[in-house]
């Protein structure tokens, strides 16, 4: 994460897609705007078709990566709710970079 995010408030928070999110390359699209948006975390499917994940960084960054985890996601995706939870302040962010998970 750069410098510049010095002083801002971090954030963490888990969350979970519902809707059509497997096989259209969800993972790799909410890496993708992770890493854009500076943000560290990781992403996995789960057994039972959603789209399961943690983003850490500033606040504001957070707020942004929500919006896009709840309309955009994956070009062909349909995503019919978006579940966040364990919304947190951090001190300094405990992931590093942004992974998919198996």
């Amino acid at each position: 994460m750069s410098n510049d995010a010095a002083g801002a408030k971090l954030c963490s928070v888990d969350f979970e897609i519902f809707g059509h999110v497997q096989g259209v390359c969800f993972r790799m699209y909410t890496e993708k705007e992770g890493l854009r948006l500076g943000l560290c975390g990781w992403v996995k499917n789960t057994n039972k078709g959603t789209v399961v994940g943690q983003v850490q960084g500033p606040a504001d960054m957070i707020c942004e990566m929500k919006v896009w985890l709840c309309k955009e996601g994956s070009p062909s995706c349909s995503i019919t709710r978006a579940s966040f939870s364990n919304e947190r302040s951090i001190d300094k962010v405990e992931l590093f970079g942004f992974k998919t998970r198996f």
